[in-house]
């Protein structure tokens, strides 16, 4: 047994646990300079945020020994178990789970001591649409493959939007690209990439109108004209067609334009009308010649033009009103200092006053007067960039890539699908927390409220993301053993 583990641990990728011990000390150095009070002369004290951070940092140690020492087969034998259970602790935490700001997502352990069961759904998520794509002969492009896998990933996220996490929700929409790496179809992607650019500049420019034209319909309708021929060029390799298409479009849009000079009109509605007729003509070409992937860009097409036409009403109606007012001040469509974008644009002043090398460890003036909400949790890297300036701005970022860079390293040898769909699921959930996180305190992404891995305060956060990154340690392991 002893010289079972002392193997274990001689062959474990040391490189991965140096990049993670670097993040941890550095979150909580970070914590330290967030948390700290020029009234009191302790920089740690036993009911503090640092001294806290401490124990979930020694109890995290205590989880991945454990972790190491599990039998190479544990994770694939019981990915399903794990994934059902952690199913009824969210629907739990639903029904039981006290209202805190808003949000039913704490399960209260003691006065001083809360869990959040939505950091284990990440993990318990992984392990099952790994398991799932290990299968024998496993082709993930079937209709049958692609609607489980989708379910997998949207039942937690349905029960954690319950929970009013919106924020947490959107994390899962990371494991696209874990699928997209198992043969999911480019158009998926591409699919998803248009309707977020779709939905924001349907929203930005709604009350733009030029010549009876409103903007953001000529705009969108232009793009989806645009990405028809595209597909049509490249992905369908129908040259021809694609560049009739083209010239179709260009022709329109010049003759258009120069009637709307002397006869105002909605061009708009002339470029959807273009969109319909290409949609008719694709799905007619695609039953002559009986094969289907001629009707994808009018699928495309129709999904489109329903978003463009449905945006407003899903964010009117569907949206809480706090999640508008962030989109809207995200969107410079509202300015609100002192309300929805305080939080931003005090984040914004703390790293900017670090300046280059920043103010030095508990100097920062921005943190150290509370002016930055949440600072040691959401809003973290306010203050390395405060205390450290760029150069620790930039380190963090560098940090960042060098370990999920490593980590899809470590997926791509993994010599079965289950090692390979677990590792790339791991890297997107980090890549999606680190660019959100670091955007939003720089104001490029909206406001969502999820934590920065390693670096934001909390025992729920530190656990979740070190079982979700050990467990892929343990796996890969599990090759030379």
């Amino acid at each position: 047994m002893r010289n079972k583990a002392t193997n274990a641990w001689k062959s474990v990728d040391w490189y991965t646990i140096f990049l993670y011990a670097v993040m941890v000390v550095a979150g909580w150095i970070s914590i330290c300079g967030a948390s700290y009070d020029f009234d009191s002369p302790d920089l740690i004290y036993s009911s503090g945020r640092p001294a806290m951070q401490l124990v979930w940092i020694g109890t995290s140690v205590v989880l991945i020994f454990l972790i190491m020492m599990l039998d190479k087969h544990f994770f694939e034998t019981f990915a399903y178990p794990l994934y059902g259970l952690v199913i009824l602790l969210l629907i739990l935490t639903v029904l039981v789970a006290p209202d805190i700001k808003g949000s039913r997502s704490w399960l209260v352990i003691t006065s001083s001591i809360r869990l959040q069961p939505a950091e284990f759904a990440k993990f318990a998520t992984a392990l099952a649409l790994a398991r799932f794509m290990n299968a024998y002969e496993f082709n993930l492009p079937t209709a049958r493959n692609l609607t489980v896998s989708a379910l997998i990933i949207l039942l937690p996220a349905l029960c954690i939007i319950m929970q009013h996490e919106t924020g947490s929700a959107l994390v899962f929409l990371a494991f696209a690209m874990a699928l997209y790496r198992e043969g999911m179809s480019g158009y998926v992607l591409l699919m998803s990439i248009c309707a977020v650019l779709f939905f924001v500049l349907e929203l930005k420019y709604e009350s733009l109108v030029w010549n009876e034209t409103p903007v953001s319909e000529l705009l969108i309708s232009g793009i989806i004209l645009a990405v028809i021929c595209i597909m049509l060029r490249f992905f369908l390799n129908e040259r021809k067609l694609g560049a009739c298409f083209f010239l179709i479009t260009v022709c329109c849009g010049i003759a258009g334009y120069v009637v709307s000079i002397f006869h105002p009109f909605n061009l708009a509605r002339a470029s959807i009308g273009l969109i319909a007729g290409f949609s008719i003509y694709l799905v007619l070409y695609s039953f002559r010649r009986l094969i289907w992937k001629y009707a994808l860009p009018a699928v495309f097409a129709v999904i489109s033009l329903g978003i463009l036409f449905s945006a407003n009403h899903v964010f009117n109606e569907v949206l809480q009103p706090h999640q508008q007012q962030r989109i809207k001040v995200s969107l410079g469509l509202e300015d609100d200092p002192t309300g929805t974008g305080y939080n931003v644009n005090q984040s914004k002043i703390a790293i900017g006053s670090g300046g280059f090398t920043g103010k030095g460890f508990l100097n920062g003036t921005q943190t150290k007067l509370r002016y930055v909400p949440e600072q040691d949790t959401d809003f973290i890297f306010c203050t390395v960039g405060e205390e450290f300036g760029f150069v620790g701005s930039l380190s963090v970022l560098l940090i960042y890539a060098l370990f999920i860079l490593r980590i899809m390293q470590l997926a791509e040898r993994q010599p079965a699908a289950f090692g390979r769909v677990y590792g790339y699921s791991v890297a997107s959930i980090f890549f999606f927390h680190a660019f959100v996180n670091i955007g939003m305190v720089c104001g490029i992404t909206p406001v969502i409220g999820i934590p920065l891995p390693f670096f934001s305060y909390g025992g729920s956060s530190l656990w979740g993301f070190t079982i979700l990154l050990f467990i892929f340690l343990r796996i890969d392991l599990a090759r030379k053993e």
